[in-house]
Protein backbone atom coordinates (compact mmCIF):
# COMPACT_ATOMS: atom_id res chain seq x y z
CA UNK A 1 0.00 0.00 0.00
CA UNK A 2 1.23 3.47 -0.79
CA UNK A 3 0.18 7.07 -0.29
CA UNK A 4 -0.90 9.01 -3.37
CA UNK A 5 -2.21 12.54 -4.00
CA UNK A 6 -5.98 12.36 -3.76
CA UNK A 7 -6.36 14.05 -7.15
CA UNK A 8 -4.30 11.27 -8.78
CA UNK A 9 -7.12 8.83 -8.07
CA UNK A 10 -10.14 11.17 -8.20
CA UNK A 11 -11.13 14.13 -10.33
CA UNK A 12 -12.34 17.44 -8.88
CA UNK A 13 -15.44 18.16 -10.98
CA UNK A 14 -16.99 21.64 -11.02
CA UNK A 15 -19.82 21.33 -13.55
CA UNK A 16 -22.76 23.74 -13.32
CA UNK A 17 -26.39 22.89 -14.15
CA UNK A 18 -27.74 23.03 -17.67
CA UNK A 19 -30.80 25.25 -18.08
CA UNK A 20 -33.91 23.50 -16.81
CA UNK A 21 -37.66 24.09 -16.58
CA UNK A 22 -39.60 23.97 -13.32
CA UNK A 23 -37.70 23.45 -10.06
CA UNK A 24 -34.89 21.32 -8.69
CA UNK A 25 -33.77 20.57 -5.16
CA UNK A 26 -30.87 22.72 -3.97
CA UNK A 27 -28.62 21.74 -1.07
CA UNK A 28 -26.49 24.38 0.64
CA UNK A 29 -23.70 23.34 3.01
CA UNK A 30 -26.10 24.20 5.85
CA UNK A 31 -28.41 21.42 4.56
CA UNK A 32 -25.87 18.73 5.44
CA UNK A 33 -25.45 17.35 8.95
CA UNK A 34 -22.41 15.07 8.91
CA UNK A 35 -23.34 12.91 5.92
CA UNK A 36 -27.10 13.34 6.17
CA UNK A 37 -28.99 15.64 3.82
CA UNK A 38 -31.73 17.79 5.31
CA UNK A 39 -34.69 19.08 3.28
CA UNK A 40 -32.93 21.57 1.00
CA UNK A 41 -34.79 24.16 -1.06
CA UNK A 42 -36.70 24.06 -4.34
CA UNK A 43 -35.14 26.50 -6.86
CA UNK A 44 -35.73 27.55 -10.45
CA UNK A 45 -32.87 27.97 -12.92
CA UNK A 46 -33.12 31.76 -13.07
CA UNK A 47 -34.08 32.24 -9.43
CA UNK A 48 -31.44 30.04 -7.82
CA UNK A 49 -28.76 31.57 -5.55
CA UNK A 50 -25.41 32.31 -7.20
CA UNK A 51 -23.81 29.51 -5.15
CA UNK A 52 -26.33 26.96 -6.49
CA UNK A 53 -24.00 26.08 -9.35
CA UNK A 54 -22.70 22.53 -8.83
CA UNK A 55 -24.14 19.29 -10.15
CA UNK A 56 -23.02 15.73 -9.48
CA UNK A 57 -23.41 12.18 -10.74
CA UNK A 58 -24.31 9.04 -8.82
CA UNK A 59 -21.32 7.88 -6.70
CA UNK A 60 -19.66 11.30 -6.72
CA UNK A 61 -18.51 12.38 -3.25
CA UNK A 62 -18.91 15.98 -2.11
CA UNK A 63 -17.30 17.61 0.92
CA UNK A 64 -17.60 21.10 2.38
CA UNK A 65 -14.60 23.36 1.74
CA UNK A 66 -15.01 25.32 4.98
CA UNK A 67 -12.57 24.87 7.83
CA UNK A 68 -13.73 22.85 10.86
CA UNK A 69 -16.71 21.51 8.89
CA UNK A 70 -17.12 17.74 8.57
CA UNK A 71 -19.83 17.53 5.89
CA UNK A 72 -19.55 14.79 3.28
CA UNK A 73 -22.21 13.56 0.84
CA UNK A 74 -22.14 10.34 -1.20
CA UNK A 75 -24.42 11.09 -4.15
CA UNK A 76 -27.03 8.43 -4.88
CA UNK A 77 -29.80 7.98 -7.44
CA UNK A 78 -32.12 10.22 -5.41
CA UNK A 79 -29.74 13.16 -5.20
CA UNK A 80 -27.89 13.04 -8.52
CA UNK A 81 -30.55 15.31 -10.08
CA UNK A 82 -30.09 17.94 -7.37
CA UNK A 83 -28.02 21.11 -7.37
CA UNK A 84 -25.38 21.69 -4.73
CA UNK A 85 -23.61 24.74 -3.37
CA UNK A 86 -20.20 25.69 -4.72
CA UNK A 87 -19.20 25.58 -1.05
CA UNK A 88 -18.58 21.87 -1.77
CA UNK A 89 -15.78 20.18 -3.68
CA UNK A 90 -17.08 17.36 -5.90
CA UNK A 91 -14.74 14.38 -6.25
CA UNK A 92 -15.31 11.63 -8.79
CA UNK A 93 -13.34 8.44 -8.08
CA UNK A 94 -11.45 6.98 -11.03
CA UNK A 95 -13.08 3.69 -11.84
CA UNK A 96 -11.07 0.50 -11.14
CA UNK A 97 -8.60 2.53 -9.04
CA UNK A 98 -10.67 4.00 -6.21
CA UNK A 99 -13.95 2.80 -4.70
CA UNK A 100 -16.37 5.68 -4.09
CA UNK A 101 -17.38 4.42 -0.61
CA UNK A 102 -13.73 4.08 0.35
CA UNK A 103 -13.24 7.69 -0.81
CA UNK A 104 -16.33 8.75 1.17
CA UNK A 105 -14.97 7.27 4.37
CA UNK A 106 -11.54 8.78 3.84
CA UNK A 107 -13.13 12.22 3.50
CA UNK A 108 -14.97 11.59 6.79
CA UNK A 109 -11.84 10.43 8.58
CA UNK A 110 -10.05 12.52 11.22
CA UNK A 111 -6.89 12.27 9.08
CA UNK A 112 -8.49 14.00 6.11
CA UNK A 113 -10.27 16.60 8.22
CA UNK A 114 -6.97 17.48 9.90
CA UNK A 115 -5.13 17.77 6.58
CA UNK A 116 -7.97 19.83 5.12
CA UNK A 117 -8.20 22.23 8.04
CA UNK A 118 -4.50 23.02 8.20
CA UNK A 119 -4.55 24.02 4.50
CA UNK A 120 -7.60 26.27 4.72
CA UNK A 121 -6.98 29.92 3.91
CA UNK A 122 -9.00 33.14 3.85
CA UNK A 123 -9.36 36.37 5.78
CA UNK A 124 -12.82 35.71 7.24
CA UNK A 125 -14.27 32.27 6.43
CA UNK A 126 -11.25 29.99 5.95
CA UNK A 127 -11.75 27.30 3.32
CA UNK A 128 -9.80 24.76 1.28
CA UNK A 129 -8.73 25.82 -2.21
CA UNK A 130 -8.01 23.57 -5.19
CA UNK A 131 -4.28 24.11 -4.72
CA UNK A 132 -4.62 23.01 -1.10
CA UNK A 133 -6.59 19.92 -2.14
CA UNK A 134 -3.79 18.95 -4.55
CA UNK A 135 -1.43 18.65 -1.56
CA UNK A 136 -3.54 16.12 0.35
CA UNK A 137 -2.46 12.49 0.18
CA UNK A 138 -4.67 9.46 0.48
CA UNK A 139 -2.49 7.59 2.99
CA UNK A 140 -2.98 4.04 1.74
CA UNK A 141 -4.47 2.64 -1.42
CA UNK A 142 -5.03 -1.12 -1.21
CA UNK A 143 -6.43 -2.97 -4.21
CA UNK A 144 -10.05 -2.28 -5.14
CA UNK A 145 -11.31 -5.49 -3.48
CA UNK A 146 -9.69 -4.54 -0.17
CA UNK A 147 -11.10 -1.00 -0.46
CA UNK A 148 -14.61 -2.42 -0.80
CA UNK A 149 -14.03 -4.70 2.23
CA UNK A 150 -12.87 -1.80 4.40
CA UNK A 151 -15.75 0.40 3.23
CA UNK A 152 -18.22 -2.38 4.09
CA UNK A 153 -16.77 -2.68 7.64
CA UNK A 154 -17.13 1.08 8.16
CA UNK A 155 -20.66 1.03 6.74
CA UNK A 156 -21.66 -1.65 9.27
CA UNK A 157 -20.04 0.20 12.16
CA UNK A 158 -21.77 3.38 11.11
CA UNK A 159 -25.08 1.52 11.11
CA UNK A 160 -24.53 0.65 14.79
CA UNK A 161 -23.92 4.34 15.52
CA UNK A 162 -27.11 5.25 13.72
CA UNK A 163 -29.17 2.76 15.75
CA UNK A 164 -27.94 4.44 18.93
CA UNK A 165 -28.98 7.76 17.43
CA UNK A 166 -32.45 6.38 16.72
CA UNK A 167 -32.88 5.57 20.42
CA UNK A 168 -32.10 9.19 21.24
CA UNK A 169 -34.47 10.31 18.49
CA UNK A 170 -37.26 8.27 20.11
CA UNK A 171 -36.75 10.20 23.36
CA UNK A 172 -36.88 13.44 21.39
CA UNK A 173 -40.20 12.37 19.86
CA UNK A 174 -41.52 11.47 23.33
CA UNK A 175 -40.72 14.98 24.60
CA UNK A 176 -42.43 16.65 21.62
CA UNK A 177 -45.44 14.34 21.91
CA UNK A 178 -45.83 15.08 25.63
CA UNK A 179 -45.63 18.83 25.02
CA UNK A 180 -48.33 18.68 22.34
CA UNK A 181 -50.49 16.44 24.51
CA UNK A 182 -50.39 18.94 27.36
CA UNK A 183 -50.43 22.26 25.52
CA UNK A 184 -51.11 21.74 21.81
CA UNK A 185 -49.11 23.99 19.50
CA UNK A 186 -48.94 27.73 19.11
CA UNK A 187 -49.86 27.67 15.41
CA UNK A 188 -53.41 26.39 16.05
CA UNK A 189 -53.75 26.65 19.86
CA UNK A 190 -56.43 23.92 20.08
CA UNK A 191 -56.60 24.20 23.88
CA UNK A 192 -57.24 27.98 23.73
CA UNK A 193 -54.36 28.76 26.06
CA UNK A 194 -53.21 32.33 26.69
CA UNK A 195 -50.55 33.52 24.25
CA UNK A 196 -47.80 36.15 24.43
CA UNK A 197 -44.95 37.38 22.21
CA UNK A 198 -41.56 35.80 22.79
CA UNK A 199 -40.27 39.04 24.34
CA UNK A 200 -42.65 38.49 27.27
CA UNK A 201 -41.04 35.13 28.07
CA UNK A 202 -37.63 36.71 28.62
CA UNK A 203 -34.92 38.96 27.22
CA UNK A 204 -34.07 38.55 23.52
CA UNK A 205 -30.39 39.08 22.63
CA UNK A 206 -28.84 38.96 19.13
CA UNK A 207 -25.25 37.74 18.99
CA UNK A 208 -22.31 39.40 17.28
CA UNK A 209 -18.76 38.86 16.03
CA UNK A 210 -15.93 40.75 17.71
CA UNK A 211 -13.62 42.26 15.03
CA UNK A 212 -11.35 39.55 13.63
CA UNK A 213 -8.76 42.16 12.67
CA UNK A 214 -7.88 42.19 16.36
CA UNK A 215 -6.64 38.64 17.16
CA UNK A 216 -6.69 39.44 20.88
CA UNK A 217 -10.52 39.17 20.74
CA UNK A 218 -10.18 35.38 20.40
CA UNK A 219 -8.76 33.07 23.02
CA UNK A 220 -10.01 30.60 25.63
CA UNK A 221 -12.22 32.64 27.98
CA UNK A 222 -15.73 31.73 26.75
CA UNK A 223 -17.14 29.54 23.98
CA UNK A 224 -18.35 31.38 20.87
CA UNK A 225 -21.37 29.50 19.54
CA UNK A 226 -22.30 29.29 15.84
CA UNK A 227 -25.33 27.73 14.19
CA UNK A 228 -23.45 24.44 13.71
CA UNK A 229 -23.57 24.07 17.51
CA UNK A 230 -27.37 24.35 17.35
CA UNK A 231 -28.19 22.38 14.20
CA UNK A 232 -27.60 18.96 15.79
CA UNK A 233 -29.82 16.21 17.25
CA UNK A 234 -28.80 17.20 20.79
CA UNK A 235 -31.12 19.29 22.95
CA UNK A 236 -28.06 21.12 24.26
CA UNK A 237 -25.43 23.24 22.54
CA UNK A 238 -22.46 21.23 21.33
CA UNK A 239 -18.93 22.41 22.24
CA UNK A 240 -17.79 25.42 20.20
CA UNK A 241 -14.76 25.28 17.92
CA UNK A 242 -13.88 28.92 18.58
CA UNK A 243 -13.61 30.78 21.88
CA UNK A 244 -13.41 34.46 22.76
CA UNK A 245 -10.74 35.97 24.98
CA UNK A 246 -11.51 38.08 28.03
CA UNK A 247 -11.18 41.13 25.76
CA UNK A 248 -13.51 39.58 23.14
CA UNK A 249 -16.01 38.63 25.81
CA UNK A 250 -16.48 42.30 26.71
CA UNK A 251 -17.29 43.08 23.05
CA UNK A 252 -19.34 39.94 22.41
CA UNK A 253 -22.82 39.09 23.61
CA UNK A 254 -23.47 36.31 26.06
CA UNK A 255 -26.32 34.23 27.42
CA UNK A 256 -26.38 32.31 30.71
CA UNK A 257 -27.19 28.65 31.28
CA UNK A 258 -30.91 28.02 30.78
CA UNK A 259 -31.15 30.25 27.71
CA UNK A 260 -32.50 28.97 24.40
CA UNK A 261 -30.42 29.83 21.32
CA UNK A 262 -32.20 29.91 17.96
CA UNK A 263 -30.78 30.03 14.43
CA UNK A 264 -32.29 33.11 12.73
CA UNK A 265 -29.93 33.66 9.79
CA UNK A 266 -28.80 30.75 7.61
CA UNK A 267 -27.82 29.77 4.10
CA UNK A 268 -30.93 27.60 3.90
CA UNK A 269 -34.49 28.34 5.11
CA UNK A 270 -34.78 24.79 6.49
CA UNK A 271 -32.26 25.60 9.21
CA UNK A 272 -34.13 28.68 10.44
CA UNK A 273 -35.80 28.05 13.81
CA UNK A 274 -33.44 25.30 14.96
CA UNK A 275 -32.94 25.66 18.71
CA UNK A 276 -30.75 24.33 21.51
CA UNK A 277 -30.44 24.87 25.25
CA UNK A 278 -27.38 26.43 26.86
CA UNK A 279 -26.17 24.37 29.83
CA UNK A 280 -23.35 26.86 30.48
CA UNK A 281 -22.75 30.55 29.79
CA UNK A 282 -21.77 31.15 26.14
CA UNK A 283 -21.14 33.91 23.63
CA UNK A 284 -22.69 33.59 20.17
CA UNK A 285 -22.62 35.11 16.69
CA UNK A 286 -25.06 37.34 14.83
CA UNK A 287 -26.87 34.46 13.13
CA UNK A 288 -28.39 33.56 16.48
CA UNK A 289 -31.02 35.07 18.77
CA UNK A 290 -30.97 33.98 22.40
CA UNK A 291 -33.94 34.09 24.76
CA UNK A 292 -32.91 34.47 28.39
CA UNK A 293 -35.99 33.29 30.32
CA UNK A 294 -37.63 35.53 32.89
CA UNK A 295 -38.32 34.40 36.45
CA UNK A 296 -41.83 33.13 35.60
CA UNK A 297 -40.69 31.19 32.52
CA UNK A 298 -39.49 27.62 32.84
CA UNK A 299 -36.42 27.32 30.60
CA UNK A 300 -37.20 23.75 29.53
CA UNK A 301 -40.80 24.63 28.65
CA UNK A 302 -39.59 27.58 26.57
CA UNK A 303 -37.02 25.49 24.71
CA UNK A 304 -39.55 22.76 23.93
CA UNK A 305 -41.97 25.33 22.58
CA UNK A 306 -39.32 26.26 20.03
CA UNK A 307 -39.03 22.57 19.10
CA UNK A 308 -42.77 22.39 18.46
CA UNK A 309 -43.11 25.86 16.88
CA UNK A 310 -40.16 25.94 14.46
CA UNK A 311 -42.56 26.69 11.59
CA UNK A 312 -43.64 29.94 13.29
CA UNK A 313 -40.05 31.15 13.35
CA UNK A 314 -39.60 30.18 9.70
CA UNK A 315 -42.81 32.03 8.78
CA UNK A 316 -41.23 35.23 10.13
CA UNK A 317 -38.31 34.98 7.70
CA UNK A 318 -37.86 37.96 5.38
CA UNK A 319 -35.58 36.20 2.86
CA UNK A 320 -37.05 33.28 0.94
CA UNK A 321 -33.75 31.91 -0.41
CA UNK A 322 -31.34 32.19 2.51
CA UNK A 323 -33.55 32.59 5.53
CA UNK A 324 -33.37 35.56 7.87
CA UNK A 325 -35.53 36.50 10.86
CA UNK A 326 -34.85 39.94 12.35
CA UNK A 327 -34.81 40.45 16.10
CA UNK A 328 -37.87 42.70 15.76
CA UNK A 329 -39.96 40.02 14.06
CA UNK A 330 -38.54 37.22 16.19
CA UNK A 331 -39.50 38.72 19.52
CA UNK A 332 -43.08 39.40 18.35
CA UNK A 333 -43.80 35.74 17.47
CA UNK A 334 -46.64 34.56 19.71
CA UNK A 335 -46.15 31.48 21.86
CA UNK A 336 -48.44 29.61 24.24
CA UNK A 337 -48.23 30.84 27.81
CA UNK A 338 -49.73 28.43 30.35
CA UNK A 339 -49.33 29.10 34.06
CA UNK A 340 -45.85 29.02 35.63
CA UNK A 341 -46.90 25.92 37.58
CA UNK A 342 -47.85 24.05 34.39
CA UNK A 343 -44.59 25.13 32.77
CA UNK A 344 -42.54 23.87 35.74
CA UNK A 345 -44.39 20.55 35.78
CA UNK A 346 -43.49 20.00 32.14
CA UNK A 347 -39.94 21.16 32.85
CA UNK A 348 -39.64 18.39 35.47
CA UNK A 349 -40.79 15.84 32.88
CA UNK A 350 -38.21 17.17 30.43
CA UNK A 351 -35.44 16.92 33.06
CA UNK A 352 -36.27 13.30 33.88
CA UNK A 353 -36.43 12.31 30.22
CA UNK A 354 -33.20 14.06 29.24
CA UNK A 355 -31.47 12.43 32.23
CA UNK A 356 -32.16 9.07 30.57
CA UNK A 357 -31.08 10.61 27.29
CA UNK A 358 -27.81 11.64 28.94
CA UNK A 359 -27.01 8.02 29.73
CA UNK A 360 -27.81 7.05 26.15
CA UNK A 361 -25.62 9.89 24.89
CA UNK A 362 -22.73 8.64 27.03
CA UNK A 363 -23.15 5.20 25.48
CA UNK A 364 -23.21 6.78 22.05
CA UNK A 365 -20.03 8.74 22.79
CA UNK A 366 -18.30 5.43 23.57
CA UNK A 367 -19.62 4.04 20.31
CA UNK A 368 -18.40 7.11 18.44
CA UNK A 369 -14.94 6.82 20.01
CA UNK A 370 -14.74 3.19 18.87
CA UNK A 371 -15.81 4.21 15.37
CA UNK A 372 -13.17 6.97 15.24
CA UNK A 373 -10.53 4.42 16.23
CA UNK A 374 -11.81 2.03 13.57
CA UNK A 375 -11.76 4.60 10.76
CA UNK A 376 -8.27 5.76 11.75
CA UNK A 377 -7.02 2.16 11.66
CA UNK A 378 -8.61 1.63 8.25
CA UNK A 379 -6.52 4.38 6.68
CA UNK A 380 -3.33 3.32 8.43
CA UNK A 381 -3.58 -0.10 6.84
CA UNK A 382 -4.28 -1.75 10.22
CA UNK A 383 -7.60 -3.49 9.45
Amino acid sequence: MKSVPILDVADAVASGPAEFAGTKQYFATADVNGSDLLDGTEVTFDGRPSRANLVAQQNDVLFAKMQATDKVVHVNCRTESAIFSTGFFNLRAKRDVLDSRFLFWFLRSPQFQFEKDKRCTGATQKALTLSGLREILLPSIPDIGQQKRLAAILDKADNVKRKRSLSLQSLHELIVSEFVSRFGNAATNPKKLPTAPIKEFGKVVTGNTPPRKNPSNFGKNIEWIKSDNINTPSHFLTPAEEWLSEVGRKIGRTAPAGSTLVTCIAGSPSVIGNAALADREVAFNQQINAVIPGHETDPFFLYCQFLVSKSLVQAASTNSMKGMVSKGKFQEIKFLKPSPEEQRDFGNFFSRTTSLGGRLEESQRDCNAFFDSLITSAFRGEL
